[in-house]
């Protein structure tokens, strides 16, 4: 282990293989369904069980880590040989487990750097693992903190949603927004500003609205190397067009790196139901993974 460990949570959307080969520690964030509590990968918060708890109207939730529960990964992680820790985490604005971690922070045996990304999902992972391949490359935690504040800053992410219903129930989206939308019957293109959920388009039909949404990453990937990730939930055909085309599209900046396609999990999902549709584009900043 190097002297330098990232930590994140499961709303970074990180695969498997990629946390083990940047030796990345996910903390799961907590899904309650009708009073039943799973960590987040579960196979009972699956996403397709998720999404059918949300169609048949269940009480669907989400929950932080306890700040005790994240203080003991930190002294883990403190007692196998780590020196500092940066701590990655999603949106203060949306959740409180980047209040939980500055708690844990307080009392951790080594120093630990937290930092909320002001975004969620692809965006945070894309940080995250910006972070532990500078501190892989001998970065200070200070070096390596900046490394994920730079991916995260430069990162673009937007998403369609069927609905604003599920984001209204969470909290994660004004009341009136929802209200506007539903009145007007239109489909909403949103994006993530300052931490938050914000409507940056409405499109008329769904048709209109994903080939908007195709145009932005477009726009967003400009003429740069890029990373790309496209996320759904219970939506692959979708995904699977997106990701094509704009495997076409942008090519170039690619460099045969993959458009990479993922189903959301479960704690992203209670949020945004079924139907959701995102795109994420990471510009390759220097050191880039």
């Amino acid at each position: 282990m190097g002297r330098v460990v990232v930590v994140t949570d499961s709303a970074a959307m990180l695969p498997a293989e990629v946390v083990e080969r940047h030796q990345i520690t996910v903390l799961p964030l907590q899904v309650v369904v009708d009073g039943e509590t799973y960590d987040d990968g579960s196979p009972e918060v699956s996403p397709a069980a998720v999404a059918a708890a949300l169609g048949r109207r269940s009480q669907v939730s989400t929950s932080r880590p306890a700040p005790a529960t994240i203080g003991e990964v930190y002294a883990r992680l403190a007692a196998e040989g780590a020196e500092a820790i940066v701590s990655v985490h999603l949106s203060a604005e949306l959740s409180g487990t980047m209040e939980s971690a500055q708690i844990a922070a307080r009392t951790s045996p080594v120093p630990v750097t937290t930092l909320d990304m002001r975004g969620v999902g692809p965006c945070q992972g894309y940080a995250a693992v910006a972070a532990a391949v500078a501190a892989a490359a001998g970065a200070d935690a200070e070096e390596a903190a900046k490394a994920a504040l730079a991916r995260a800053d430069a990162t673009t992410s937007y998403f369609y949603v069927d609905t604003l219903e599920h984001l209204r129930r969470g909290g994660r989206i004004g009341a009136a927004a929802a209200l506007l939308g539903s009145a007007l019957a239109v489909k909403p293109l949103l994006c993530l500003q300052n931490g938050r959920v914000e409507v940056l388009e409405r499109v008329r039909t769904t048709k209109r609205a994903l080939a908007r949404l195709e145009e932005l990453a477009v726009e967003a990937a400009g003429d740069r190397p890029v990373e790309v990730t496209v996320a759904h939930l219970e939506a692959r055909e979708r995904a699977d067009a997106l990701t094509e085309h704009l495997g076409e599209r942008l090519a170039d900046g690619l460099a045969g790196r993959p458009v990479v396609e993922a189903e959301i999990g479960a704690v992203l999902g209670a949020h945004v139901g079924p139907g959701l549709l995102g795109v994420v584009v990471a510009p390759v900043v220097e050191d880039g993974a």
